[in-house]
């Protein structure tokens, strides 16, 4: 699975009041066979995100079409599980139309914040309003610090599946706190209400692993594929590969993720944050890359064997 770097796509110039900086977890649609949207977050001078979108070339998708120069999901409400910033990462068509799965965090006193999982509605002016002021992954008894990251799929019989990060402490890496995060699944009959049974989908494999970074699952044939994001002790963010069967029983094949950093620019220091799309013939991965996504986003294509 060797992947061709096809360039950095797009990194904010400052010039935007809510896009000083960052382009974080880029979430990818295709419109038609021309075009692909692709969904990111900036933050302002207040550190707060805000979730934009350009347009871009399907056939060449470093060729931005169109950049949308307003976000198409603000901050939430004061005091709300989203009123310190939104990111992307899914979007589905539901019996309601086109919604956004994001992410919404909050800054915390004692630990640097919260991540819980929110949705929102398109309207025709593609700006998203949100269907519910709370989480659709909220706390519950045995996952009480960090539920969200999701990419759901719907299945064929009209219920949904999702992946998603999931916290089960928070601790130190030096002297820096961090989550320990892993990747769990569970299901819905809705993509609202969504059973607060879950089972692991992806674990550590060593030691030094403490993290998976922004899940990403697509349905190949009959094969689940799932690429994510690994955080260690030892190396910056990577990129690892998985096959399920049955989107539950999870094999990792991170040695097959041949997409690596770059010997200098954008992305040298770590590769981040995947999204997996295929369009005009080809499969492509966009991604971020220093510092989790202040360098911008780029893409990837999968070379055929």
């Amino acid at each position: 699975m060797k992947w061709r770097k096809l360039g950095r796509i797009f990194a904010p110039d400052g010039s935007r009041r809510w896009a000083r900086s960052y382009a974080i977890i880029p979430t990818a649609e295709l419109v038609d066979d021309d075009r692909l949207r692709v969904y990111y977050a900036s933050i302002d001078d207040e550190r707060n995100g805000r979730i934009g979108v350009l347009e871009l070339d399907a056939r060449n998708p470093t060729r931005i079409l169109h950049d949308r120069p307003d976000p198409v999901l603000d901050i939430g409400e004061l005091g709300c599980f989203d009123d310190s910033g939104v990111n992307p990462s899914a979007l589905v068509q539901s019996e309601v139309g086109a919604v956004m799965y994001y992410i919404g965090w909050q800054r915390c006193e004692r630990v640097p914040y919260m991540l819980f999982a929110g949705v929102a509605r398109r309207g025709e002016d593609g700006v998203f309003q949100r269907l519910r002021r709370t989480p659709i992954l909220d706390r519950t008894e045995t996952e009480p610090f960090v539920r969200s990251a999701t990419t759901i799929l719907r299945e064929p019989d009209g219920s949904y599946r999702c992946w998603y990060v999931s916290a089960h402490r928070w601790g130190y890496v030096g002297e820096k706190q961090y989550p320990e995060y892993i990747i769990r699944t569970t299901r819905s009959d809705d993509g609202l209400n969504w059973s607060r049974d879950s089972v692991i989908a992806i674990n550590f494999s060593n030691p030094s692993e403490f993290g998976f970074g922004r899940p990403w699952v697509i349905k190949d044939g009959s094969l689940y594929k799932m690429w994510y994001s690994i955080r260690s002790r030892t190396e910056p963010y990577r990129l690892g590969y998985a096959e399920s069967e049955d989107g539950v029983s999870w094999a990792r094949q991170d040695h097959r993720m041949q997409l690596m950093r770059s010997e200098d620019g954008w992305d040298q220091e770590m590769i981040c944050y995947p999204c997996v799309i295929d369009a005009c013939g080809g499969r492509y991965l966009f991604y971020n890359g220093n510092s989790h996504g202040a360098t911008g986003f780029g893409v990837a294509v999968l070379e055929k064997e």
